[in-house]
């Protein structure tokens, strides 16, 4: 009987931090309710799967932004010519920029890099450029061919006198074995887990992954993207196939946004400030304007699923996205119909199949409804596609390492480049057009003649969409 009163006492208390803390009414009620029906089984949830906000990262975050003010302010002066004019008027530019905290910054030179071979082979020639120092960051780190070519490289690096700092999330490289580390450290190059586990409140928390990938030479030049640490990105992995991917490699100002969010990640891991250790370039490099936006679960608002937001809407004759995992929430799936109502060219790439199956179950609840609304959604055949990527109208083209889903919307750390270059977005339109190449159309017929127990199944998964 007391173990019984206990119980339902440590879910009352868990229910009301779930009252105060969840972001989504339904997610509020569905916790409250099953925490105080069956706290024995809710509360270990709650508390593994449950929260939406990553405790702790919000007070180092306001701390870091007091310390780093004076520097800061006194690069935001420097870059200020390098606003265009354009990220100075009210509209979707001036929303998107203060979602991430940062201007649009024109002069750079970007580059496209289509799948593996051509990702690594730019960042590991921009890691050979680095004289000063280079800032590593991915979610999944292996210890394979790809992931020791890299290692090999940065310790090079680091023994003629490169600073090398490399952040890597625990749980997307949990089998990384210690020696991978050992050697680097050997070499005198930082390697450390982002600690997504760090803090009282954070300790039995699997939700929360620095699903990041930047990687930033001398302040000078940035790459990210979707690709990780891995063969499996190159297609190597013959249990997978073929892999479909993008990232960017970005040359000028607008570095310094992707700088500044490594800056904070390794202030969380190590408790150290780079502030006054790195380089902070304002030179011109080309001509594009790019804003960098940095997203996760410490935001004030949900910054992922506004930036897809206000994209959309944006949008006025087409808007054009990839994505490998699709359970978006309630709000960019209306934004989605309502620019099918007023015209758009709304299309949707998503893989033939993925790597989760239960996404891909939940991915079909939400198709139906979207054709209905006259939404081309596609089937990408030509291997697995992991590409993050979209394009609006002629003017504007982004590619990140955010999914269209919950899970990188509210619970993941995620960064996206978002590039205001009528070119640019032509180059992104391009790519789009030749993966439909490899792809097949989803039509209501084939949804609708699903079995029964398909269907079933695609309703139950779509009840775990908040944590998918």
């Amino acid at each position: 009987m007391l173990a019984f009163l206990v119980a339902h006492a440590i879910g009352f208390v868990s229910s009301l931090h779930a009252l105060m803390s969840v972001r989504t009414a339904q997610g509020t009620i569905a916790w409250v309710v099953s925490l105080n029906a069956m706290p024995l089984v809710a509360v270990p949830a709650y508390w593994v799967f449950g929260r939406s906000r990553f405790e702790g990262f919000v007070l180092q975050r306001r701390s870091l932004d007091s310390l780093g003010e004076p520097h800061e302010s006194a690069v935001a002066r420097r870059l200020a010519p390098m606003v265009p004019d354009f990220a100075r008027a009210p509209g979707a530019s001036l929303a998107g920029q203060r979602l991430a905290k940062l201007p649009y910054l024109g002069g750079n030179e970007v580059e496209l890099l289509v799948d593996g071979e051509a990702t690594f082979r730019s960042i590991l020639a921009g890691i050979g450029r680095a004289r000063r120092y280079v800032l590593v960051q991915f979610y999944i780190v292996r210890d394979d061919r790809i992931g020791r070519e890299l290692r090999d490289l940065l310790v090079e690096k680091a023994r003629a006198g490169v600073t090398v700092r490399f952040l890597y999330d625990e749980l997307g490289s949990g089998d990384l074995p210690r020696g991978y580390r050992q050697q680097l450290a050997a070499a005198s190059a930082r390697m450390v887990p982002f600690g997504a586990t760090r803090g009282p409140g954070n300790r039995f928390q699997l939700n929360f992954r620095n699903h990041r990938k930047i990687v930033v030479v001398d302040g000078e030049e940035g790459w990210v993207g979707g690709l990780n640490v891995g063969d499996e990105y190159l297609g190597r992995d013959p249990a997978i196939g073929a892999w479909r991917d993008t990232h960017l490699r970005i040359a000028g100002p607008a570095v310094l946004g992707l700088q500044l969010s490594f800056v904070e990640d390794w202030n969380w891991a190590t408790g150290e400030l780079l502030f006054d250790e790195l380089a902070w370039p304002v030179d011109a490099r080309g001509e594009r304007a790019v804003l960098v936006v940095p997203s996760g679960p410490a935001d004030r608002l949900e910054t992922g699923s506004l930036l897809y937001q206000q994209a959309i809407q944006s949008a006025q004759r087409r808007i054009w996205i990839a994505t490998p995992y699709f359970v978006p929430d309630g709000a960019v799936l209306g934004a989605l119909h309502l620019a099918a109502l007023r015209g758009v060219d709304v299309r949707l790439m998503i893989p033939a199949r993925s790597d989760n199956r239960l996404v891909d179950a939940a991915s079909e609840s939400f198709l139906e409804p979207l054709l209905g609304s006259g939404i081309h959604v596609y089937r990408y055949e030509g291997g697995f596609l992991h590409s993050k990527h979209f394009v609006i109208d002629d003017r504007v083209g982004g590619v990140g390492t955010a999914n269209v889903d919950n899970r990188s919307f509210r619970l993941n750390f995620e960064v996206t480049a978002v590039v205001a270059d009528s070119r640019f977005a032509g180059e992104v339109a391009a790519m789009f057009e030749s993966d439909l190449a490899r792809s097949s159309p989803v039509s209501a017929e084939e949804l609708s003649g699903r079995s029964f127990w398909r269907r079933a199944f695609s309703r139950g998964a779509h009840l775990f969409s908040p944590v998918l």
